[in-house]
């Protein structure tokens, strides 16, 4: 059973930092993406940092320059560094894995459960 495990988030004042914590619960063959997507209110989820393969990495305008999206192979874990929050990035955050997977030798994506994340001014 492969569960993402998130951790991290909570309230913070603007221009403070935070970062959030997905734990991966099984073994993987190989990373296609990890991505951590937001859904901000009345909004449609959407991706924000995404990490490939070989290391690249890449962002959403809105958020390029303040977050840093990475990963610990060792530890199973991906995380999102956030710096100099802004009240629009408050909403709900999720870390999403696609990979091949050890456990049934499928390629497929997972979501982790969530976090919020609120920035007041």
């Amino acid at each position: 059973q492969v569960q993402l495990v998130q951790s991290g988030g909570g309230l913070v004042q603007a221009g403070g930092s935070l970062r959030l914590t997905c734990a991966i619960s099984q073994p993987i063959t190989k990373i296609n993406k990890m991505n951590w997507y937001r859904q901000s209110p009345g909004k449609q989820r959407e991706v924000v940092a995404t990490i490939s393969t070989d290391g690249n990495t890449n962002y959403a305008d809105s958020v390029k320059g303040r977050f840093t999206i990475s990963r610990d192979n060792a530890k199973n874990t991906m995380y999102l560094q956030m710096n100099s929050l802004k009240p629009e990035d408050t909403g709900v955050y999720f870390c999403n894995v696609d990979a091949t997977w050890i456990a049934t030798g499928q390629t497929t994506f997972y979501w982790g459960q969530g976090t919020q994340v609120t920035v007041s001014s």
